[in-house]
C-alpha cells in the first residue's frame, strides 16, 4: 500500500482512490496530511464511484444502527436554509402515513437553523437518547428525532472540522459523502433529501444543486438505499418565521392546517416522495399527505412524539405559550409598491446577529429571538406598511443586537412597480418520476 504522502500526490494529480486507499487515509493520516488531501479533493474532485466508496468508509467508521425490524423506515435531510422547519411538520406527517421515522438531527451553524435547537424551545423536550431509547421510541411511537450521536460516522466529524478550517466545505463530493455517510449509518431504507438552492443556501446555483442531488442519488443506489431528492428554492425564507420558537409555532400552525402555503406544499411533496419510493401510485402520493394533515392525524403524531421525548404537550395545544423575546421592532416600506424579493440570506444573518444562531459549534443561542416576514413576494404595500417584524431582547445587549439586525435587514425586502416573476418552490426532482 502506498504511503500517505503518495496518496495525497495521487489525488493532487487527479487520480482515483480505491476504497482501501481511502480507508488508509482516514485511519492513518495526520490532520495536516488530511488537510492537504482535502484541498486536493476540492481542486481535483472525485469520481462518483470514488465518492461512494468514501461515503461507505465514513459510515463504517463508527456505530451503525440496525432498523431492520422496523417497518417502512424513512430518514430526511435538508442541506440548510432560512426558516426551514420542514422536519417539524414532515416527520409527524410521515408517521401518520404509516412510515417509521428514525432520524438524527443537528444544531444551528451560521445563518441556517438546526432542528434540535427548534425542538428544545419546547420545555422538557430532550434530544439526547441512548441507542436503546432511540430504537424503542421508533418502534412504539413510529417517530423519533434525536441529537447527532458522536459515535455515528466519527471520521466524518473529523473531516468536517478540517473542511471548516481549510475552506473546503463547499466541495460537492465532500458534501455528498458527509451527508450520506450519517444517513447510511442511521439505517433507514428510504432517504429524502431537500437540497436548497439560492441566496439563503449553500448551493447558490441550480447547476450546483443538481450536481449534488445526482451524486447523492447515485451514492444511495450503490449502497442499496432509495434516495429521493427535491431541489427547492431558498432565495426567500421558507414560510414566514425564522428563529427557533417562532418556527415551532409556525410548524404547529401548519399541522393544524393554518400554516403558510409554501411550507405545507413542500412537506406534502416530500411525503409524496416517500410514498413513491415504497411503491405508491402518483395519484396516491399526491392525495394522501394533504388528507393526513386535514384529518388531524399528523398533529396527533406530533403531540405524542413531543411527549415521548419529555416535552410538555400543552405547548403543542397552545403554541402561543412558547417563550419568545418580548421586544418588537418593524422594518417598514419607504414607498408604495409590490414586494419583488425577500432576501433569505439577510434574514438568516439578522437572526444570527440577534443571538438566534451560532458562529461556532457548541456556542449558546437565544431560542426566543427571530424575524417574521409580514409581506411576501407578490404582496402590494403602501408607504409605512410593516414588511418585517424583529423579535428581540430589551436589555442593553439585546438593543445592540437589534441595531445590528436592523442594519443587516436594510434593503432585504425589495419593492418594484410590477408583479415579480416568482420561481417555483420545487426547482427539480430526482430521480425523475412521471406524475
Amino acid at each position: 500500500m502506498p504511503a500517505i504522502p503518495e496518496l495525497i500526490a495521487r489525488k493532487r494529480d487527479g487520480k482515483e482512490h480505491s476504497r482501501a486507499e481511502l480507508q488508509q487515509l482516514l485511519s492513518g493520516a495526520s490532520d495536516e496530511q488530511l488537510a492537504a488531501w482535502l484541498m486536493a479533493v476540492y481542486l481535483r474532485g472525485m469520481r462518483p464511484r470514488e465518492t461512494a466508496a468514501l461515503t461507505e468508509v465514513l459510515a463504517a467508521s463508527g456505530e451503525q444502527i440496525d432498523l431492520g425490524d422496523l417497518p417502512r423506515t424513512v430518514d430526511k435531510h435538508s442541506t440548510g436554509g432560512v426558516g426551514d422547519k420542514t422536519t417539524l411538520v414532515l416527520a409527524p406527517l410521515l408517521a401518520a402515513l404509516g412510515f417509521t421515522v428514525a432520524k438524527m438531527s443537528g444544531r444551528a451553524l451560521a445563518h441556517t437553523g438546526g432542528t434540535i435547537d427548534k425542538l428544545e424551545s419546547i420545555p422538557g423536550w430532550r434530544a439526547e437518547l441512548s441507542e436503546a431509547e432511540f430504537l424503542a421510541q421508533a418502534r412504539d411511537c413510529g417517530l423519533v428525532v434525536a441529537g447527532q450521536s458522536r459515535d455515528l460516522a466519527p471520521a466524518d466529524g473529523r473531516l468536517y472540522a478540517l473542511r471548516d478550517a481549510t475552506a473546503t466545505v463547499d466541495s460537492v463530493p465532500l458534501i455528498a459523502s458527509s451527508v450520506l455517510s450519517k444517513k447510511l449509518a442511521a439505517g433507514a431504507q428510504v432517504i429524502l433529501l431537500d437540497v436548497k438552492v439560492g441566496r439563503g443556501a449553500f448551493m447558490p446555483t441550480l447547476r450546483q444543486a443538481k450536481e449534488l442531488a445526482l451524486l447523492m442519488v447515485e451514492i444511495g443506489r450503490r449502497a442499496g438505499r432509495r434516495v429521493r431528492v427535491l431541489v427547492t428554492d431558498m432565495d426567500a425564507p421558507l414560510g414566514r418565521a425564522s428563529g427557533n420558537a417562532l418556527e415551532v409555532r409556525e410548524a404547529v400552525a401548519a399541522l393544524r392546517g393554518e400554516g403558510p402555503a409554501d411550507l405545507v406544499a413542500l412537506c406534502c411533496q416530500l411525503a409524496g416522495e416517500a410514498l413513491l419510493a415504497y411503491g405508491a401510485s402518483p395519484e396516491e402520493a399526491q392525495r394522501r399527505p394533504p388528507e393526513a394533515l386535514a384529518s388531524g392525524e399528523a398533529l396527533a403524531r406530533f403531540r405524542s412524539w413531543i411527549a415521548a421525548q419529555g416535552g410538555d404537550p400543552r405547548y403543542v395545544d397552545s403554541p402561543e405559550l412558547l417563550e419568545v423575546a418580548p421586544g418588537r421592532s418593524e422594518i417598514r416600506a419607504e414607498q408604495a409598491g409590490t414586494v419583488t424579493r425577500v432576501d433569505a440570506l439577510a434574514v438568516g444573518q439578522a437572526v444570527l446577529r440577534l443571538g438566534g444562531g451560532r458562529l461556532r459549534k457548541g456556542a449558546p443561542l437565544d431560542r426566543g429571538v427571530g424575524v417574521e416576514v409580514l409581506a411576501c413576494p407578490g404582496a402590494q404595500v403602501e408607504a409605512g406598511t410593516p414588511l418585517l417584524r424583529i423579535y428581540h431582547r430589551e436589555d442593553a445587549d439585546g438593543l445592540l443586537r437589534l441595531g445590528s439586525a436592523r442594519e443587516t435587514l436594510r434593503g432585504a425586502v425589495q419593492l418594484g412597480q410590477s408583479l415579480p416573476r416568482l420561481r417555483p418552490l420545487i426547482r427539480a426532482r430526482l430521480p425523475l418520476q412521471r406524475r
